[in-house]
């Protein structure tokens, strides 16, 4: 059966009063979503700026899901896919996206193409549009680091518009 809360546990380090490191989070992530019926994202960390506030006493891990990243920020979550999970149509994010596949596998649908992704792959998605379907036996795990982008540079290239 399908755990739609994943049991990720998520360790944060920090400094302590003497500026020594420290482990200040450690426990399941519990910021999770269901954006289709058979999709579950679990956010882990996120930032809304660069250079990172690392020395932040807020938990980022509790921030409000979603994507794309902020301006200037980042997003880390973890998705996991049902196995015959419904994409929600073609789309794309003003991010570059580091996605690592890490149980499963999943059919990564771009506009002329597609491509098996297996644990262990690593996709660097630049702005392009795509979809994910899990067509396997087994529900897959992707962890994925979202960085904010231009898509004013992908827009000129297609006369698209940024649809999330």
């Amino acid at each position: 059966m399908f755990n739609a809360k994943p049991d990720i546990r998520r360790i944060v380090t920090s400094h302590d009063a003497d500026g020594k490191s420290v482990v200040w989070i450690d426990g399941v992530a519990a910021n999770s979503k269901r954006p289709t019926p058979k999709t579950t994202t679990t956010l882990i960390w996120a930032t809304n700026e660069t250079p990172a506030d690392f020395l932040s006493e807020t938990d980022s891990g509790e921030q409000e899901l979603g994507v794309p990243p902020p301006a200037s920020g980042s997003r880390f979550s973890v998705v996991e896919f049902e196995v015959g999970n419904e994409p929600h149509g073609l789309h794309r994010t003003d991010s570059i996206d580091y996605v690592i596949c890490l149980a499963g596998e999943l059919e990564l649908m771009l506009d002329s193409q597609s491509v098996t992704v297996r644990p262990g792959d690593i996709v660097v998605q630049r702005g392009t549009r795509h979809a994910w379907i899990n067509r396997g036996a087994v529900p897959a795990r992707i962890a994925v680091v979202l960085i904010d982008g231009n898509p004013k540079r992908v827009d000129s290239l297609s006369g698209a518009q940024f649809a999330p």
